[in-house]
């Protein structure tokens, strides 16, 4: 008797938190129509290739990458290209990389188990044409990687058109979930994690993950949040990533009420310019970014931590523009930020605009706004130092001999661990006491083990 040998796949990912949420979905879709996932590319039949248009030459890179695959299609492997770079370039990729087989935007993942039976029967497979769908990608067979992390997408798509960005064009038109699928997936992993071991917190994700709508009207988002954060079992909430426009007191409201909601918003900025924002289409004013700043600030019962994206050199923006956004930086003392110089990306807006900043300016332009960024930080992690705060485990670092964990308001946060006490497990919560400050983290050594925190009264400590 033979038996058929199971057919193996591996995904390679690239690109935001949503783009690897994707790629546990559809490792998951494969493992249910009969695949079996691998860790190496030597030992897959099929190679998934999750793709990012978001930096520059991205799909240069791709393309790059798909000419190395080539050599691997005397072995009988077969090749499929999925995510932005897919749905942007199309069926161009067949014409580049004729070896490929699949080639799918997220909008059209939900499709797959079809595509896989065409790409079997040795046809191409193409997912380029659900932009405009209602649908979402609701899957039960997810493959989370993180037994104490689970990520839920609550939104797919965006409907904002910003001047510099590709994903209106790759991602599809908003979608959102219904709050009940949403919560019956969050029940759903909660219990799994607890079988397996303690998943204890949850990121809700989306482009725009605070546009969210419900289909059917029962809950806004700040109520979709609470209800996450009063499952049992749940130890955090995050989302990410927020847009200003449709940021309200809700969402801050149901922070300063729940616990497990963290205490950290990713508010991307941009510009401190109103007139640069305009430009971007970014759809709100410096002032009216401020006011949502305010609202954070003024929360009664915890100190929030503030996050945010900024792009210099956007075309057109002047000297005085730029002052404007160091000004923000200023006022707002941000507790991180993510700073980028502005490229041109195809078939958005801006690629047309005139007044294009020179590299060189541009350059500039981030290590100013960098520098200044870093002292802003230094400064404001020197005030946790001797405090108490509750670092997640998510890992060692055996080379400097700390732990590595992650405070609820999303900073980094080393430790070690005092002699006698027992190392922590990865995804326990640990109470330590913050000792040093560097720029981007936190150093410190832990109080106590986990395991005896609740009958110890010397553990009870406040947590920031």
């Amino acid at each position: 008797m033979s038996f058929e040998r199971q057919k193996t796949f591996f995904i390679e990912t690239f690109g935001c938190q949503m783009n690897f949420h994707d790629s546990e979905k559809v490792a998951g879709s494969l493992v249910s129509q009969g695949y079996r996932q691998v860790q190496s590319i030597e030992d897959a039949d099929l190679i998934f290739y999750n793709t990012c248009s978001i930096r520059d030459k991205a799909e240069q890179k791709v393309f790059h990458r798909l000419a190395e695959f080539k050599r691997l299609q005397k072995q009988g492997k077969k090749f499929a290209v999925i995510g932005c770079v897919a749905q942007q370039e199309g069926e161009r990729i067949f014409e580049r990389a004729p070896h490929v087989s699949l080639v799918a935007g997220s909008a059209s993942y939900r499709r797959l188990p079809e595509m896989l039976v065409q790409i079997g029967r040795g046809e191409r497979a193409t997912g380029l044409n659900d932009r405009d769908t209602e649908e979402t990608f609701e899957t039960e067979f997810t493959a989370r990687t993180n037994p104490h992390r689970g990520y839920i997408t609550i939104i797919e798509g965006c409907d904002k058109f910003c001047a510099y960005c590709v994903v209106p064009y790759t991602r599809g038109r908003e979608r959102s979930r219904t709050s009940e699928s949403v919560l019956e997936e969050a029940r759903r992993i909660v219990a799994g994690g607890a079988t397996d071991g303690g998943l204890t917190e949850i990121q809700l994700l989306g482009q725009n993950v605070n546009s969210y709508r419900d289909p059917l009207g029962r809950r806004s988002f700040a109520e979709l949040l609470a209800e996450v954060g009063e499952l049992p079992g749940i130890r955090r909430i995050r989302f990410t990533t927020s847009h200003p426009r449709h940021f309200n007191r809700e969402i801050v409201a149901a922070i300063d009420a729940v616990p497990t909601l963290c205490d950290h918003v990713h508010l991307p900025v941009q510009s401190g310019s109103s007139r640069v924002l305009a430009a971007m289409a970014r759809e709100y004013t410096r002032e009216q970014y401020l006011e949502r700043i305010a609202w954070i600030r003024a929360a009664k019962q915890r100190s929030i931590a503030i996050t945010t994206d900024v792009i210099v050199g956007f075309p057109g923006e002047s000297d005085a523009e730029f002052e404007q956004t160091m000004s923000l930086l200023e006022e707002v003392q941000f507790d991180g930020v993510f700073s980028f110089k502005y490229s041109p990306r195809p078939n958005t807006p801006a690629i047309a605009m005139e007044n294009a900043i020179s590299e060189e300016e541009k350059t500039s332009r981030l290590a100013v706004l960098n520098d200044r960024q870093r002292e802003i930080q230094r400064a404001n992690y020197a005030h946790y130092v001797g405090q108490v705060l509750e670092a997640m485990v998510e890992g060692y670092q055996s080379a400097r001999n700390q732990i590595a964990g992650r405070t609820s308001q999303n900073k980094t946060l080393n430790f070690t661990v005092p002699d006698g006490y027992a190392v922590p497990e990865v995804g326990s919560y640990a109470q330590v006491r913050v000792t040093r400050a560097h720029p981007n983290s936190l150093v410190g050594e832990m109080v106590c083990a986990p395991e005896v925190q609740s009958a110890q009264p010397d553990c009870a400590v406040i947590v920031i």
